[in-house]
């Protein structure tokens, strides 16, 4: 029997995509593990190892950029739009090249999460290019103005080419796709009990008065982290290797745990508007604290979803960095609606890839 190859295309922007990316892919791997994953992105091997437990081709190539950021809330237009510019130019070139790899490896199916080209790439291999996203770059470029509509415009175009989306929710329409089905949450699940991380880690404060401050792969800044000092019996964990060394901050530097580990020992994620956060913490029904974020399209339908299905509170920069965090000593917001999003995404996304390829999944 051939083994089946599978060739996972990922936005260059950030983690949050990798992450929701590599979830799948681990499903997946985890399911049938004798099939073989190309991974394609720029984002680090490590991370794309922390969520896949299993072989896998790293193949670094970007298909797009996103958006080109500083941190996690400050945004270059300029330089975004330029860069598109140039990949469009070369577009050509960057297909050809592609399919040959993708014949050459006996390449049975794309699936993109979701730069644009994947999909008239696809086309001229003769295999199929199925997406999976709340959102595509065209719906965050086409608010930006007209500077950006040929861009935007030049984006739906190549979306309109793939075979098959699974719309993540906290969605846009995504008109400009095809043949949609609507899926659950995605995400990661913990590796490690409550237990073990209190162990290795001596965490002694509850989980009401313990915080993780997440804001993703671009990370952020400027956190005012001498805030903490309001808090002297409480707990805040943070991935930024750059955070002052204080007695209530556990700065976590191994590149095997990630975010969504120590979710469940939190009483509240606090992060910037980002779908991949989101989604785990609302997986794990963990409270999320969230900043707004101004000009970026995807930010309102993040901020909808969690104050229908979370226990939340928004609120402004200026309350962030330039406060007292008073907002830690409030109670969250209960989620506005009674029903709770469907959390199978991955498993829905894993399963139909699987199908796809023929292979009998066991009872």
């Amino acid at each position: 029997m051939i083994q089946p190859v599978l060739y996972f295309a990922i936005t260059s922007h950030g983690f949050g995509h990798a992450v929701r990316a590599s979830s799948v892919a681990a499903q997946i791997k985890q399911l049938y593990p004798d099939i073989l994953l190309v991974m394609v992105t720029t984002a680090p091997r490590w991370l794309l190892d922390s969520y896949i437990r299993g072989d896998f081709i790293h193949r670094l190539r970007a298909f797009d950029v996103g958006v080109i950021q500083s941190d996690s809330l400050t945004m270059n237009k300029a330089a975004t739009l330029e860069k598109m510019k140039q990949i469009r130019a070369e577009q050509r070139s960057i297909i050809a090249s592609e399919v040959n790899f993708l014949r050459t490896n006996r390449v049975g199916l794309i699936l993109a999460d979701i730069p644009a080209l994947a999909a008239p790439m696809a086309k001229a291999a003769g295999i199929p290019c199925w997406m999976m996203g709340n959102f595509g770059w065209d719906f965050i470029y086409r608010n930006w103005g007209e500077e950006f509509t040929e861009i935007a415009d030049w984006i739906s175009e190549c979306y309109q080419q793939c075979d098959r989306t699974f719309r993540l929710p906290m969605c846009e329409p995504m008109t400009s796709f095809n043949n949609i089905t609507d899926t659950g949450l995605t995400g990661g699940m913990p590796y490690y009990s409550e237990t073990e991380l209190r162990e290795v880690f001596n965490l002694k404060a509850p989980r009401k008065k313990t915080v993780l401050l997440s804001f993703g792969g671009l990370g952020l800044q400027q956190i005012p982290y001498q805030n903490l000092q309001q808090f002297p019996d409480w707990q805040f964990i943070t991935f930024e290797r750059n955070a002052p060394d204080l007695p209530n901050l556990l700065k976590i530097t191994g590149e095997y745990y990630r975010p969504v580990d120590f979710m469940p020992i939190c009483g509240r994620v606090i992060s910037k508007p980002g779908y991949s956060t989101f989604a785990e913490a609302i997986r794990l029904q963990v409270p999320i604290i969230s900043l707004t974020r101004e000009d970026f399209a995807e930010t309102p339908l993040l901020l909808d979803g969690i104050q229908n299905y979370a226990h939340h509170q928004i609120i402004a920069p200026e309350e962030f960095f330039h406060s007292s965090w008073e907002f830690l000593r409030r109670d969250p917001d209960p989620p506005l609606q009674s029903a709770s999003l469907p959390t199978d995404g991955t498993e829905v996304i894993a399963r139909a890839v699987i199908n796809y390829f023929n292979l009998i999944l066991p009872e």
